[in-house]
């Protein structure tokens, strides 16, 4: 299968639209239960992993941590759970052949899970939102270093500003030391960028309420400090990417938002799934 074009990839996103403005509403809120008072941004119970998967499919994971410091605007391991992913996973099930693991229909899953439980060796991939506040033990770190090492992938997203990276970078270094795990700025020629479509930029994308509030004039939530949106990673002994750190951009309110307002899904949708599933794609073929 060839790669598309920019044109037919903007296409292709762009047939999204027509379900996209429907799905939101007619997912079922709530509805899931049993899983005590651990919810999601939007008030969603919290989706804990059983013992034992319930199949073997492609399927999300969101990191429960402790934040340690506050962020404007920030939700700590709420942020964008669990619709981000939830809406990912259904958007690559739609462009690609990918099986994906399934709550009901139309609702994938995406399993709430901390550093420290032995489920997170059954994930997939992954999330976590608002770094710029997290704090991890030593023994989380440890457990995260062995899932990457394992085959596991993270993308943490949704953090903004120089004091936001100085607190996930020192964090991260807990699991990776900077001396043998350097942080890059990943090329627009990496693969990562091109695995089925390809992505020309970083998206800047911004949450809802904060485009909503500034009328759409800017994307950059703290002005000239964040301007410019990054994709950085740190790569295993063999160069490959292992987790993906989209910094100064909220790419899962891309997803999460999809179906509120026509004019942001035109805006950022497009570009964020573009770029979230060629994460996701890289994730399971490299």
């Amino acid at each position: 299968m060839t790669r598309p074009s920019l044109r037919v990839a903007v296409f292709i996103l762009a047939a999204v639209a027509i379900s996209a403005g429907y799905a939101y509403g007619q997912f079922r809120r709530g509805g899931f239960g049993g899983f005590g008072d651990l919810r999601g941004e939007q008030g969603d119970p919290a989706e804990l992993p059983p013992p034992t998967p319930p199949d073997r499919n492609f399927t999300a994971c969101h990191m429960f941590y402790t934040s340690v410091r506050r962020e404007a605007s920030g939700n700590g391991w709420h942020t964008d759970y669990p619709w981000g992913e939830r809406h990912l996973l259904l958007r690559l099930s739609e462009l690609t052949k990918t099986p994906v693991s399934w709550l009901e229909k139309d609702v994938p899953h995406s399993w709430l899970v901390r550093l420290t439980d032995d489920a997170l060796f059954n994930c997939s991939f992954v999330m976590a939102s608002d770094v710029g506040t997290i704090g991890m033990s030593p023994e989380e770190a440890a457990r995260l270093r062995l899932y990457l090492e394992k085959g596991g992938f993270l993308w943490v997203d949704d953090f903004w500003g120089n004091a936001a990276w100085a607190q996930w970078s020192r964090e991260l270094a807990k699991a990776f030391p900077p001396d043998q795990f350097p942080i890059e700025d990943v090329p627009l020629t990496d693969p990562i960028f091109h695995t089925l479509f390809d992505v020309a930029k970083v998206p800047q994308v911004t949450s809802i309420r904060f485009w909503r509030a500034v009328g759409g004039r800017t994307t950059s939530e703290r002005g000239a400090e964040t301007a410019v949106p990054h994709l950085r990673a740190i790569r295993d002994s063999r160069g490959r990417i292992i987790a993906v750190m989209t910094f100064n951009t909220d790419v899962s309110d891309s997803f999460e938002r999809e179906g509120e307002d026509p004019e942001f899904f035109h805006e950022f949708s497009r570009p964020g799934y573009a770029l979230g599933i060629d994460i996701l794609l890289y994730a399971l073929t490299h």
